[in-house]
């Protein structure tokens, strides 16, 4: 019991009991907030694992789908580079002439 007062005995034991069991907790209330400080830094790292791997896959998509137009586009490109080749040299004058000298040995 504590020492005589001029308030009731019975309100300091109280008091005190409850000043030694908040201080008794303490420890128990602070290794608490670590482990809930902890396992949120972990959510978040594996939020952005998340975030990082959906990246990835649209990046991927993406490229796939790029490689994809490529190969449907092959033959066109290629048919307008020939085009552009044939149109921009002396190539088809050569082809006419040889077409019409073959033409008139054959009569």
């Amino acid at each position: 019991m504590a020492i005589p007062t001029p308030v009731n005995g019975q309100i300091t034991d109280a008091v005190t009991q409850t000043s030694v069991s908040v201080l008794g907790s303490a420890p128990a209330n602070a290794m608490g907030s670590i482990y809930q400080s902890a396992a949120h830094s972990t959510s978040i790292l594996f939020q952005n694992a998340v975030q990082a791997q959906q990246q990835s896959s649209i990046c991927s998509q993406a490229a796939t789908n790029q490689g994809v137009m490529q190969l449907y586009s092959a033959n066109t490109m290629a048919g307008a580079m020939a085009t552009k080749k044939l149109g921009s040299s002396d190539n088809s004058n050569t082809l006419l002439t040889l077409l019409i000298i073959l033409a008139a040995t054959r009569r």
